[in-house]
């Protein structure tokens, strides 16, 4: 297999982002590899389709319209995300779908591999990547928007509810027994939602286990109070109502210490952890370690970069907090502010 100038490794949200900003920054399509086992749009596109999203309909479109590259303005194609208020939030698949047309689109201009990249490795001053199929090619760069799978607890319970069912109001039936009392951890976006789900579908009584108050994004103009951490959209609406306002039955919070673990939890059935994400470990970098890099702007090693939820951007909002950013558009503005450097960065 021919070098390569620069490899993509992911193909979700973030692994297109920075593959379109490449393209527009001029790097030639015939130098870009790009690798993903499948190409619908990581797990935006697999796993979270029918949960409600924390971003408005606006900034999905602008993502969709930024980069030159993504050739969107000739799409013919006529997707239900442009029918809705700009300025409400909607399901995950209505931006999914859009996403698999630019995902199309930019695999006919390069060289996609659909294979998972297990390790790289530096040797010769470029990174040679080696894939699951026994096959392997170099790059002189490589970024890695390899995406984040649910963090887990320790403790020890009788069933755990995975997250990609546990936030999709449809497939979390499956495990709601009327009669079952239902863990769940956490006070973020993630665990309002998951909330909400179990007792929309009847559930007799959840538990939440939870360290912080709840925290609501207030839009202030040019600049958003707790946009990283803050309740959004629907599920906003939902806690204001039945947390903050009319307590639902069946629901209990309890804050999670110890002592209130130990006595409540061997009453519950079944849980959930929506206590956040972790990056996937896949590929294994050699000689790196632990796999660190600068929060400000993605560089883990020359010519190595990270970007979207596994490597988001920590940075300072109006209000002197520090804030790490998850986002479709935060990862379209980040990667754009932050290619003039790496495309400098090589080994």
């Amino acid at each position: 297999m021919k070098p390569y100038n620069w490899a993509v490794v992911g193909a979700g949200p973030a692994g297109i982002a920075a593959l379109g900003q490449l393209l527009d920054a001029g790097v030639d399509a015939g130098d870009i590899a790009w690798i993903d086992p499948h190409f619908t749009v990581g797990d935006f596109g697999g796993l979270w389709r029918n949960v409600p999203s924390n971003t408005r309909v606006d900034l999905f479109i602008r993502f969709l319209e930024t980069c030159k590259a993504f050739d969107y303005q000739q799409c013919t194609e006529k997707f239900a995300l442009h029918d809705l208020d700009p300025h409400k939030t909607c399901k995950l698949g209505l931006m999914a779908d859009p996403l698999q047309w630019v995902t199309n689109q930019l695999r006919k201009k390069v060289f996609s591999i659909e294979d998972y990249a297990d390790n790289i490795v530096m040797r010769d001053r470029r990174w040679t990547v080696q894939l699951r199929k026994n096959t392997s090619f170099s790059a002189k760069n490589v970024v890695l928007a390899v995406g984040a799978e649910p963090r887990q607890l320790n403790f020890s319970i009788p069933q755990m509810i995975p997250m990609q069912d546990a936030m999709d109001n449809q497939r979390i039936q499956q495990h709601c027994d009327k009669n079952s009392t239902i863990a769940v951890f956490g006070s973020s976006h993630s665990a309002i939602l998951v909330l909400r789900n179990l007792l929309e579908n009847g559930v007799k009584r959840v538990i939440n286990f939870y360290r912080s108050p709840l925290r609501y994004a207030v839009y202030l103009g040019d600049s958003i109070l707790f946009d990283d951490t803050g309740l959004k959209g629907s599920t906003a609406e939902w806690a204001r109502e039945c947390i903050d306002g009319q307590w639902p039955a069946g629901l209990e919070r309890i804050y999670s210490n110890e002592e209130n673990i130990e006595h409540y939890l061997p009453q519950c059935d079944k849980a959930v952890y929506a206590v956040g994400f972790n990056r996937r470990s896949l590929p294994v970098v050699e000689n790196l370690g632990h796999l660190a890099y600068i929060e400000e702007c993605g560089i883990i090693a020359p010519g190595l970069f990270g970007a979207g939820i596994a490597f988001p951007e920590r940075k300072m909002n109006a209000f002197g907090m520090h804030e790490y950013r998850v986002g479709l558009w935060k990862f379209m503005e980040y990667l754009r502010r932050v290619l003039p450097i790496w495309l400098k960065y090589s080994p």
